[in-house]
């Protein structure tokens, strides 16, 4: 929601007359509560949002610099899809003239407190999945910004994502909190940073929000600015919002409607990171394998589910670009970069894309595949709509088509009135499955969600506790099984640093996710070609370093890691030739 009197305000310089009325609506005392709640109930509803298609959210002129060279910072909380959108805002900062501050992981904890001291502005990028996460950032709020705001009252506080448009209203109620801006308001931080920076009172600032909600807002037109430190690692959004609506999330109504990028944006953005030597890009969206690009031209695709899936709400048809063609377009252009993608639903997993993922090299052997829970009837409880049955036959189907697939997978132990019997089938589906890794919960009640209005949470928080103890146990075991299958095994690993725990060692990721450690001073050959015409000699070998893929063979595996011996550098395509010669 963005207060019409914002309208008007100039690049660089405020408009007086129209911060009267503006704080007149928040700030003095028989108004402020009421009209601000009014207003934040007036907000439509999932149902009433879903219906509407018009564009809600004002942009920030091309030309808007009013920045000054102030510094800002954003802390990041949450899931993948926050650290990208972090990387929109700064760009949006940047270019409205804000100055970043660099609070990397690298800097101890002292020089991070000095340099939040020195921020003109810090955001917070927040999280709603689970009330853990709002807790945290309530806290911060509570000691941290209190202290800041106290030693400089002009400091500006922002809150932004998920938490903002979940609980807008209690936020713009905090007197620490400044700014309150929802996932689909980036563009218009600038603005609200501005009527904030022009109010003179600092006893009685006015509160600047916009949580509108988009049904066409992905942002495609903003190049980020990268956050990772070792530019190995991208993010690149391609949708977002959900219109799953299962009963216990909260993402459609923070998250909004699904909306993809036009695919050739996306490539774009691709091409720019292939030739900025990124080599580990990873695919994103709340939904990201319901990805459709309705207004591609030259490709024309019809809508397939996962066999024995179905939708909860009827889908907008039509023709266009769809995931399988997405994945197609840019393994092509960028061959030796590596592809992933989250988070999917298990519904969205045609053929078509199974088989595109078999056969590329560089689109990784790793799908995440959320399953919740393994008891049919809790399943439709949940409003996945699908049967247990189908799952598995989904898991039989991915295996066959991509036989050295690793698998993950989210779980919830609790949700509403879950019984001993049900949970005993999520145990058994664990045992089944044996997932490569997973992402495991006690549930957690989300106000406005399905659960929340229609459920009731009865499942004792002792129970939860225990239910998410037993599936913690039954996957480490089979974890630690898969982890010690793959001794013996050959990987190609791309290095992306030194490890945390021995300044000898290399770290990296397989294209399966695995984390592998090995030993940095040992040299290797330049390519497989080389190792194999060499016979064993140790002439011509050289280092590997950081952002070389090499491969190696696992010579031993603990719960996380495996522990390998380089043998050679490798490019993807050579790896796959390699691998041949190995079998």
């Amino acid at each position: 929601m963005f207060l019409k009197a914002l309208k008007g305000i100039g690049r660089g310089k405020t408009n007086k007359n129209l911060i009267k009325p503006f704080r007149a609506s928040f700030s003095k005392p028989e108004a402020t509560q009421d009209s601000v709640k009014e207003k934040v109930k007036n907000i439509p509803n999932i149902v009433e949002f879903l219906n509407k298609t018009r564009r809600v959210a004002p942009e920030t002129p091309a030309d808007y610099t009013a920045g000054d060279r102030k510094k800002y910072l954003i802390e990041t909380y949450g899931c993948q899809m926050n650290v990208a959108d972090t990387e929109v805002v700064q760009a949006i900062l940047e270019k409205a003239g804000y100055e970043p501050i660099d609070t990397s992981p690298a800097l101890d904890h002292n020089e991070v407190k000095a340099r939040k001291e020195a921020a003109d502005l810090i955001f917070v990028n927040t999280c709603s999945i689970r009330e853990k996460a709002e807790t945290k950032i309530w806290n911060k709020i509570k000691s941290e910004y209190k202290g800041l705001k106290k030693r400089d009252p002009d400091k500006i506080i922002g809150i932004l994502g998920c938490m903002a448009e979940r609980l807008k209203e209690k936020l713009v109620d905090n007197k620490i909190v400044d700014i309150v801006a929802g996932p689909d308001a980036y563009r218009d931080i600038p603005r609200l940073v501005d009527l904030i920076r022009g109010s003179q009172d600092v006893e009685d600032k006015p509160k600047a929000i916009n949580v509108q909600l988009s049904v066409d807002e992905t942002y495609a037109d903003i190049i980020p600015v990268r956050t990772e430190q070792n530019g190995l690692h991208a993010w690149v959004s391609i949708m977002r919002g959900c219109n799953n609506m299962c009963s216990f999330c909260i993402v459609p109504f923070t998250r909004g409607r699904e909306r993809s990028r036009p695919i050739e944006s996306i490539v774009n953005e691709v091409e720019l990171l292939r030739d900025q030597g990124y080599k580990d890009i990873t695919l994103l969206g709340q939904n990201v394998n319901s990805y459709h690009d309705r207004m591609s031209q030259d490709i024309t695709s019809s809508h397939q589910n996962s066999e024995g899936f179905n939708e909860l709400f009827k889908t907008r048809g039509g023709e266009g670009a769809r995931f399988a063609d997405l994945l197609d377009k840019v393994s092509a252009i960028a061959p030796e970069v590596r592809f992933r993608f989250t988070s999917p639903h298990p519904k969205d997993f045609p053929d078509p894309v199974l088989e595109i993922i078999a056969e590329r090299p560089n689109l990784c052997n790793q799908i995440h595949l959320p399953a919740q829970s393994g008891n049919t009837d809790m399943l439709f409880r949940m409003r996945r709509n699908h049967t247990r049955e189908a799952y598995l036959e989904l898991v039989d189907n991915i295996r066959a088509k991509i036989p050295n697939i690793a698998l993950s997978s989210d779980f919830i132990a609790g949700f509403c009135d879950e019984t001993d019997e049900e949970f005993a089938d999520t145990l058994s589906l664990l045992e089944i499955v044996k997932y490569d890794l997973a992402y495991l919960f006690a549930y957690s009640l989300r106000e406005r969600t399905h659960a929340h209005r229609r459920m009731e949470d009865n499942v004792p928080e002792d129970v939860k506790q225990e239910r998410l103890r037993a599936m913690i146990d039954v996957f480490k075991k089979n974890q630690l099984l898969k982890q010690m299958d793959e001794v013996g095994k050959y990987h190609l690993m791309l290095i992306d640093g030194v490890s945390k725990r021995s300044d000898t060692q290399f770290t990296g990721l397989t294209d399966t996710n695995k984390r592998v450690v090995i030993d940095n001073s040992l040299k290797v050959h330049e390519s497989w070609k080389d190792y194999t015409s060499s016979a064993g000699s140790s002439l011509d070998l050289t280092s590997p370093s950081v952002g070389d893929f090499v491969k190696v063979k696992i010579e031993d595996a603990s719960q996380n890691t495996l522990f390998g011996t380089p043998i050679c550098k490798s490019s993807i395509s050579d790896f796959e030739v390699s691998m041949k010669d190995c079998l």
